[in-house]
């Protein structure tokens, strides 16, 4: 009466158990059409998450030297409006944040090409709630970039 397969299967999460079951997830980007490796792939979680602490970091810091010079709540609140305004503006225009650049990142439309002003906004705005950006489909994308239809990629 003990089955152990399908316990192992629980234990080991949903994905190995689609694999066992003959589901072929490809790699992430795949359903978009993007290579697998090199520029213009999928980017990590770890480059995503490095050039969010870079922006935030310098969020905090433009707040903390030209408006409360104290490091406090409210220091953290204009950080964020600060990286709102920054990632509607670099985003917007080159397609990359300062934090993003230096990681080698860019932000496109899944369509190719430069994301519309519109769902810039849309995007940055569900970046600075957080709660979309950290739920992320099988691809690695967040719901702040399905939503806005983007995709992060390298350079």
């Amino acid at each position: 009466m003990d089955n152990r397969q399908a316990l192992g299967s629980w234990l080991s999460g949903p994905r190995a158990a689609a694999e066992q079951a003959g589901v072929d997830f490809g790699y992430r980007g795949q359903q978009l059409g993007l290579p697998e490796e090199g520029p213009g792939s999928i980017a990590r979680p770890g480059r995503r998450l490095g050039a969010l602490a870079v922006d935030w970091a310098l969020c905090s810091l433009i707040a903390y030297g030209l408006i409360t010079h104290r490091y406090d709540q409210v220091n953290q609140n204009w950080a964020i409006v600060i990286l709102l305004a920054m990632s509607v503006l670099t985003v917007g225009t080159v397609g990359f944040t300062p934090g993003k650049r230096l990681f080698g990142l860019r932000v496109v439309s899944v369509h190719g090409g430069r994301l519309g002003f519109l769902r810039v906004v849309l995007r940055s705005v569900l970046v600075c709630l957080a709660l979309p950006a950290l739920i992320w489909d099988r691809d690695g994308r967040g719901l702040h970039d399905r939503f806005s239809g983007a995709v992060q990629v390298r350079i």
